[in-house]
């Protein structure tokens, strides 16, 4: 029988960085755009990376911190179209030799971002994404192999956008949860009405009946560590307590309010204030 070494995962996050717009949300802070969670699992020898960030900056970064560790970079998968989880593959992929990936309606939602990317992620950051084609390509069965472990992706449909996807990794106990799951971080709402809310929690019961022990979220406030019950039913609470407060306010600034008096510890009100106008709007 073939052996296989033990896995092992580790995260890096990527702070918040300023949005280009001037307007403060309502409590005063300034428009930031929420930590991201850049997963590696790795083996002996070789490693997968899992969301890569948005900025060229940050993809130096994390490019640098995964040449530290020297394995050797097989595979680069995004769990969902939004382009600050792989806006930034190609680049990491040409530095390691690897190989994007992604599920099948993953791939077409990157190309929709690729799409609104000049009205929307480059007047948030201009100048500061690379260049960023779809090279993503499926992987027979959504299977992928390191070092002979099993690693799973699990199309979930819609979280907090369309087509989005999760890694499972048996051996680890482990579910890389790119936006389905959130972990102290405000979760973005934008996309969630019209019944999206409903397919979401969907999407949160797929994982739960993975029975993961670990889950690593999108964006994630660093100071937490990754115990799957509790960000599990802290993502399920978020979504509850948006369905409570949406009936109970007449406007995107008192349910903001509301929100915010809810979950004063979360990351990021700014993510809440760009949904709140949104389902509003």
């Amino acid at each position: 029988m073939p052996t296989t070494s033990p896995l092992a995962y580790d995260v890096f996050v990527a702070d918040p960085i300023a949005q280009n717009v001037s307007e403060l949300v309502p409590n005063g802070d300034r428009r930031m755009f929420s930590p991201l969670a850049v997963t590696l699992i790795h083996g002996e020898r070789d490693a997968i990376l899992i969301d890569p960030p948005l900025t060229s900056a940050q993809a130096e970064a994390v490019g640098d911190w995964v040449e530290l560790t020297g394995k050797n970079l097989t595979h680069i998968f995004a769990t969902h179209g939004h382009g600050d989880h792989w806006f930034t593959a190609g680049a990491l992929a040409e530095r390691f030799g690897a190989q994007v990936v992604a599920a099948e309606g993953t791939i077409a939602e990157m190309h929709r971002n690729v799409s609104i990317r000049p009205q929307f992620w480059d007047k948030l950051f201009p100048g500061q994404i690379p260049d960023a084609p779809v090279t993503a390509v499926t992987v027979p069965g959504n299977r992928l192999t390191l070092e002979g472990h099993e690693l799973l992706i699990v199309e979930v449909g819609h979280s907090d956008t369309d087509e989005t996807s999760i890694l499972h990794v048996p051996d680890l106990g482990l579910v890389v949860a790119g936006d389905v799951i959130y972990n102290g971080v405000h979760q973005y709402l934008a996309e969630s009405g019209n019944g999206g809310r409903d397919a979401w929690r969907k999407a949160i019961t797929i994982v739960e009946g993975l029975r993961p022990r670990w889950i690593v979220t999108g964006h994630k406030n660093k100071e937490l560590d990754d115990d799957a019950d509790r960000a599990i039913a802290e993502t399920r609470l978020y979504l509850d307590t948006v369905d409570e407060l949406l009936v109970k306010h007449e406007d995107a600034l008192g349910f903001f309010n509301a929100m915010l008096e809810r979950f004063p510890a979360r990351l990021n009100p700014g993510a809440l204030w760009g949904g709140a106008v949104a389902l509003y709007a």
